[in-house]
């Protein structure tokens, strides 16, 4: 077997699901490519923006993060690398971020971000050497499921109270939402394949009637993209290597595992594919890929859960689609002028898509119980997944001195630690 697939080539017409080893014809590979990348973009330029970090290198380096993800792990787990937010909490913490501008310490943050991709990648050599058996133990489906679901709780409230500044905005996100049930719905073939990029733009179109044509909410504005350049260098970053820095940022790292673990799991379950033999070269790729951006002055980069939502929704598995959208992200980075036009699209429509998108991350959290059939008549299934809901939904938050553990990690840390509690003096 060679070390990359065949990728045999098939067709969507059927309606059938296209296996990773499997691609499109090229000009549809493209048009899906081109769907992860809008369906990234949002978070991943987000995240550094919240963090201070100029968001063309995050853009460049998930780009970059993929292609590194893909040679690892052989073109075998379709993934994108994005931009994550599991730092965002400790970065702030560790550099002292006022929350606007440049961020004048960005070096600390880096230097952390490295420290946190070695020691992701030791973890990834670990489960390369040993299997895959001792992570299980610790996250089972049950738990698996739950910190899958809870991301997509988790950022629901970004769409809902973040990007919906009017109520005129509010009815927005409800017209981008319906747009693409619609598409998903009524339509057949290649169009309900790419049901959130045309969703997308049928609601843009809309906005664009409503405020631009009829006044009533924000004009979009495209001066921006008219100003920009076609072509120009990111702003690069040093790191710096501090110690209480590292401290802060490399215990994100247990999050990221779990993930990619719970990215990993999803994917298998939509795919019908064991990929579980993957696990170690996946932590070893996306840990590798976070010591390169990190070294650049980009985010810490994760398995993206927006493209798991994509994926369910098209059931197009094809890794090369990944390398399309990898090779348009490093486009984007290195081109102010793509970036002012995606980043031209109205915040509410945006809001709309993130909408079903994190609902269908949910989703495929709950398939990962379905497929493996917890059984939820057991207490301790019951206990964890509950509580570990309701923690990631809350944005259950604790403090550690310096540190802050938000909804994300405390309901990863919560269903780990709980499902080892509850299992104490259970016979096997």
């Amino acid at each position: 077997m060679s070390y990359f697939p065949n990728w045999r080539e098939v067709t969507a017409a059927d309606g059938r699901a296209v296996a990773p080893d499997e691609r499109l014809p090229w000009p549809q590979t493209l048009a899906m490519g081109l769907q992860h990348v809008i369906a990234m973009f949002g978070a991943t330029v987000l995240a550094p923006l919240l963090m201070g970090f100029d968001p063309n290198v995050a853009i460049l380096m998930s780009g970059i993060g993929t292609l590194i993800f893909f040679a690892v792990v052989g073109g075998r787990v379709p993934s994108y690398l994005g931009s994550s937010f599991a730092f965002i909490g400790v970065v702030i913490a560790a550099t002292g971020y006022a929350g606007s501008g440049p961020n004048p310490n960005i070096g600390l943050a880096l230097g952390g971000i490295i420290a946190c991709g070695a020691v992701y990648l030791g973890v990834g050599l670990l489960v390369s050497l040993l299997g895959t058996r001792w992570i299980e133990n610790l996250m089972p489906p049950v738990v698996t499921g739950a910190v899958v679901a809870v991301i997509g709780l988790n950022l629901a409230a970004i769409p809902i109270k973040n990007m919906a500044p009017t109520g005129f905005d509010a009815w927005m996100q409800g017209l981008t939402f319906l747009s693409v049930a619609l598409v998903a719905v009524y339509t057949r073939g290649m169009a309900q394949r790419l049901l959130i990029l045309i969703g997308l733009i049928i609601a843009t179109l809309g906005y664009a009637l409503l405020a631009n044509g009829l006044g009533l909410g924000k004009p979009i504005d495209l001066s921006g993209v008219a100003q920009a350049a076609w072509f120009g260098l990111p702003k690069f970053a040093a790191p710096q290597f501090d110690a209480g820095a590292m401290l802060l940022i490399v215990p994100v790292v247990v999050i990221l595992v779990a993930e990619n673990l719970g990215h990993i799991k999803a994917v298998s379950a939509m795919t019908g594919q064991d990929l579980d033999r993957y696990m170690g070269p996946a932590f070893v790729g996306d840990g590798l890929a976070t010591m390169v951006s990190g070294a650049a002055g980009g985010t810490g980069v994760t398995t993206y859960a927006e493209n798991i939502g994509v994926m369910a929704a098209t059931r197009i598995y094809s890794t090369l689609i990944f390398v399309i959208a990898a090779l348009l992200g490093v486009l984007l980075g290195f081109s102010p002028k793509f970036g002012a036009l995606i980043q031209a699209i109205p915040l509410a429509v945006m809001g709309g898509v993130s909408i079903v998108v994190f609902g269908l991350i949910t989703v495929a959290g709950a398939k990962i119980w379905v497929d493996n059939k917890v059984d939820f008549s057991d207490s301790r299934n019951l206990m964890v997944v509950a509580i570990t809901l309701v923690l990631g939904t809350g944005d259950y938050t604790l403090k550690f001195g310096g540190m802050t553990l938000g909804g994300i990690g405390t309901a990863t840390f919560g269903a780990i630690l709980l499902y080892a509690l509850l299992s104490v003096g259970r016979r096997a």
